[in-house]
């Protein structure tokens, strides 16, 4: 009879082998290849198979690069800021903080268990002040330029997870994560006004190495 193939043990082995001997290395001579990745969100525990769906293209695309003698920047994050993260932690009683960085801590664990090649060094964090004072200096050029303004405007309300949902987060009129019956509220918000680039955007679709349905 064979002998079971005990995927635990051999997995642990080689991520550990990995890690102690990395592959993707800087040695400042090779081409670099950056690959992004969209950084999930730490409003929940654990990721899902949808998160595991795309982190498991983009891995296999970057070992092709890394094949291909190149150095591959691929670094992972936590889009870790707004109301999902603070609903979250309402609703387990603690404080966002504190919730945020468990969820990251185990969501890292379940990252690093499918032994992908990000670039851990690079890790980026949206709730460290290291990273966010950049977004608000972002902003404050943007409203000194005038492209940052406030204005009443109808979103889409979700009153149970008391947050604004996009049009692609709203299925059949419910909200895509409570299933409650989304609203409309109108709120005085930040807008950033894109439509001063609008026909530069559109120009520049030509230069977009992109899919035509894209």
């Amino acid at each position: 009879m064979a002998t079971q193939y005990n995927h635990s043990a051999i997995e642990k082995k080689w991520r550990e082998n990995w890690e102690a001997k990395p592959i993707n290395v800087n040695d400042g001579k090779k081409e670099k290849y950056y690959c992004l990745d969209m950084f999930p969100y730490p409003s929940g525990s654990g990721l899902h198979v949808g998160h595991w769906r795309g982190y498991v293209i983009s891995d296999v695309w970057s070992r092709y690069q890394l094949l291909k003698g190149k150095y591959v920047i691929h670094p992972m994050g936590w889009d870790a800021f707004g109301l999902p993260a603070e609903n979250y932690a309402i609703k387990m009683g603690v404080h966002p903080a504190k919730s945020t960085e468990e969820n990251i801590k185990n969501i890292k664990r379940q990252i690093k268990q499918i032994a992908a090649i990000y670039d851990w060094d690079m890790e980026v964090n949206t709730t460290d002040p290291g990273f966010y004072k950049w977004t608000q200096w972002i902003f404050v050029q943007m409203f000194k330029k005038g492209l940052a303004y406030e204005k009443e405007f109808p979103i889409n309300w979700c009153p149970s997870c008391k947050t604004g949902l996009a049009n692609e987060e709203v299925v059949n009129g419910c909200c895509e994560r409570c299933g409650t019956t989304v609203t409309k509220k109108n709120l005085r918000q930040w807008m950033l006004k894109i439509t001063a680039y609008a026909e530069r955007l559109l120009n520049d679709l030509d230069k977009l190495d992109w899919p035509e349905k894209v």
